[in-house]
């Protein structure tokens, strides 16, 4: 059952939570490397497929036949090497705590909607010691459609008991604005990843922020309104 007096914000975790997004690219240039694909950098992972789930990524840049066995092991076989080239890099994004608790002490539900897998999710939010924050946790095993489709975004809201409308979700990646966008949720635009230009074709996109220094739930929510679609 739905409640309607309560927010949420809801988290993409790559390039949102911490600033590791190249550290991803760079796993994916190096494994693709493996297999003679030339014309293929960290930047143009960052721009043309930042975001998407693992399979996705390989579907796009290696082999749109490729079997889910074999996306399944190249996809673990890039993460092992991400966790492996990471382990001491993973720090959070300037003021995310604080901004996390000031949500939590606005009433503010706090979910997580991650193209990452499940052990990633784990791995970072150990790290940053915040296992304990969110409410609920979606990666793409959790549903059908991987971002730019509204999947994951919609089953945490789902998780979380409220209205899609209710949400404001903070994204870094181009597909994850559009998934926000598809589910008919607002969205915070997270400048690791792209540009501040590159986000203001989205009309979802309601501020665009560098780090979490500046910003304020309360302020935020006061902000929150249909007119933006």
């Amino acid at each position: 059952m739905l409640n309607p007096s309560k927010n949420a914000f809801i988290f993409d975790m790559d390039g949102v939570l911490t600033d590791n997004m190249r550290l991803h690219a760079d796993s994916w240039v190096e494994l693709f490397s493996d297999f003679g694909l030339e014309g293929l950098d960290a930047e143009r992972y960052l721009v043309e497929t930042a975001g998407m789930k693992g399979h996705d990524v390989l579907r796009y840049f290696l082999n749109p036949e490729i079997s889910e066995t074999e996306a399944t092991r190249l996809t673990e076989l890039k993460d092992f090497l991400y966790r492996v080239r990471s382990r001491d890099l993973i720090t959070a994004i300037p003021g995310l705590k604080p901004f996390l608790c000031a949500a939590e002490s606005n009433n503010i539900l706090l979910g997580i909607g991650s193209g990452a897998c499940a052990k990633n999710i784990e791995y970072v939010l150990d790290l940053l010691k915040l296992t304990d924050m969110f409410h609920a946790v979606v990666d793409p095993s959790q549903v059908e459609r991987g971002k730019p489709h509204p999947d994951i975004f919609l089953r945490v809201a789902e998780l979380l008991e409220v209205s899609p409308s209710s949400c404001i979700v903070f994204e870094d990646a181009l597909p994850g604005v559009e998934a926000a966008q598809r589910a008919n949720m607002l969205c915070v635009a997270v400048t690791t990843t792209n540009s501040a230009e590159t986000f203001r074709g989205f009309n979802n996109v309601v501020g665009i922020i560098d780090d979490f220094t500046t910003l304020s739930p309360g302020d935020l929510l006061r902000k929150f309104s249909r007119e933006n679609f």
